[in-house]
């Protein structure tokens, strides 16, 4: 073969794999920079109930600290695997009941109070559930980053399925949506037990506003 023709072979090689590799839709996970690291330590300190170790990003913060790859399709697998991880982290109630009382509920679900650096470990959480979605249909003020609940028991039913699932969704949301933006209430231990089932009352008694 000619000089000039294996020249013109590897200009054409070399143009068909950079094209390849400039179309690809493959996207790799992006690795935290040790000085973002190191930034984050030197910018935070303990104080009170507030720990460093709430600045440690567990498998699915990390997952979820990378929206690219998070919503690509070669994430998919790794996105069923973090949904799996938190749905088999969720318990179902210890007592067997999942309805308490929509009263305190409501009180629940309208306290932003607690986990921070400035209370004390034995302060009750609220739930905040008002800053992301409108729950009583009285309401002026709430957040839409959440879906509207208004009615969420009456339109949806009082089956075993739809309390199970509100419950599994209370609990740890990102078991079924990785990255949902709904704070895992169990898992950081916002919420005990019984603030779980009053704010399920909250969304499932036919007498609670939600349903009126």
């Amino acid at each position: 073969m000619k000089k000039t023709n294996i020249k013109k072979l590897l200009t054409i090689t070399g143009f068909i794999l950079f094209a390849g590799a400039f179309n690809t839709n493959a996207i790799a996970q992006q690795k935290n920079d040790p000085r973002f690291n190191k930034m984050m330590q030197d910018s935070f300190r303990a104080e009170g109930i507030a720990g460093l170790n709430r600045i440690d990003q567990d498998e699915t913060q990390k997952f979820c600290s990378d929206p690219k790859f998070a919503n690509s399709k070669q994430a998919e697998a790794m996105r069923v695997k973090i949904q799996k991880i938190n749905m088999d982290s969720i318990q179902q109630p210890s007592d067997g009941k999942y309805i308490g009382d929509w009263k305190n509920g409501e009180k629940i679900a309208q306290s932003g109070r607690g986990a921070t650096w400035t209370d004390k470990a034995d302060t009750v959480i609220g739930g905040g559930c008002y800053n992301c979605h409108q729950i009583d249909p009285k309401e002026i003020s709430y957040g839409t980053i959440g879906p509207s609940l208004t009615g969420y028991g009456k339109l949806r039913g009082y089956s075993k399925e739809v309390v199970t699932y509100t419950w599994n969704r209370i609990n740890n949301a990102k078991a079924y949506n990785a990255c949902s933006n709904m704070p895992r209430i169990a898992h950081f231990k916002l919420l005990n037990e019984q603030q779980i089932q009053d704010v399920m009352a909250l969304l499932l008694d036919p007498e609670s506003p939600v349903n009126k």
